[in-house]
């Protein structure tokens, strides 16, 4: 059983990350920020705790220190403070798996900037997570009030996505998706719908194969097996409203299909959802943004909505 508080990791401290935090604590959510207080806005009141299981009233930012090799220059990612980073998002999961914390909420990171400054050698994340929680297969949520959408692949460049797709790749993100709206966002019976990886899901293979010889059977054995599961649907019918009320989350075939929905339909509020862990995290739906960081303009709204999901998510746990 996990208590505490949700932890905020800092992000790369060159971007968004420590801005938005201050915003969303003055919103009124409640969490401990983990970095160096140095990082902070200007400005900012925080005061520095060490006991997770202290109760969290309104006032100063509460701050579990954690000190990194460099100051930050808003906007101008730092190579130096990369360790920092990464020792930032290890120890926050070391305390939630320890039952310190309740769940994990990460601000955006710069992967360039780790790799160069140590050498990072994860797509992101996600991967990262899945490997200090010592899990072999992670899948990825993108959520917000009016859809969830999963992509079974990921970054990968789309003339390849025909290849990765394979039944059993598709098998397990169902199969994880499922067990996490039970778990995880109470669900008691979800419903699922696939969507085909061809236009009009293959139209009875004239623009494609995968969808009538793989997809198609895989859930004809998952709805056999009680599943409340359909498709392959066609892609371009399933994100109307009508569409949406019949189904409690999306699988899609690829990034863009399930991206660009959710982005359309909720573009500041969307969040990042790590399924398969042994604990809650999530994330903003958006990067570093380090364009327009130490202007002020920031807008935490992805990020409240990250810690709310969090806080729900850990309450049906």
């Amino acid at each position: 059983m996990r208590t505490g508080p949700i932890l905020l990791t800092s992000g790369d401290p060159a971007g968004i990350g420590p801005e938005i935090a201050v915003k969303a604590w003055a919103a009124g959510e409640r969490f401990v920020w983990l970095g160096d207080p140095r990082h902070l806005p200007h400005g900012t009141v925080w005061r520095e705790i060490s006991d997770l299981s202290d109760p969290l009233p309104s006032g100063p930012l509460p701050v579990l220190r954690h000190d990194f090799a460099a100051p930050a220059l808003p906007g101008q990612p730092d190579p130096a403070n990369a360790s920092g980073v990464i020792q930032v998002i290890e120890r926050a999961v070391a305390l939630v798996m320890a039952g310190q914390a309740r769940a994990v909420c990460t601000a955006p990171i710069n992967k360039k900037a780790l790799k160069d400054g140590a050498g990072f050698a994860f797509p992101g994340h996600t991967e990262f997570l899945a490997h200090l929680a010592g899990v072999s297969r992670v899948v990825m949520m993108l959520a917000c009030p009016d859809l969830r959408v999963v992509p079974v692949t990921i970054h990968i460049p789309l003339s390849e996505v025909p290849a990765a797709l394979t039944e059993s790749l598709l098998e397990e993100t169902i199969r994880i998706t499922h067990a996490a709206l039970i778990r995880d966002f109470g669900v008691a019976r979800p419903r699922l719908a696939v969507a085909g990886l061809n236009p009009h899901a293959g139209e009875g293979g004239v623009m494609g194969w995968e969808d009538e010889r793989m997809i198609r059977p895989l859930i004809a054995r998952l709805a056999a097996e009680g599943m409340a599961i359909r498709g392959p649907m066609s892609a371009d019918t399933m994100f109307h409203p009508a569409a949406r009320a019949g189904y409690d989350a999306a699988i899609c075939a690829y990034h863009d299909q399930a991206l660009i929905p959710i982005k359309t339909l909720d573009f500041a509020g969307g969040v990042n959802v790590t399924l398969g862990l042994p604990f809650v995290r999530t994330s903003p739906d958006h990067g570093t943004a380090c364009d327009i960081a130490g202007k002020g303009v920031a807008d935490p709204t992805s990020l409240i909505a990250a810690l709310r999901m969090a806080r729900e998510m850990s309450a049906w746990r």
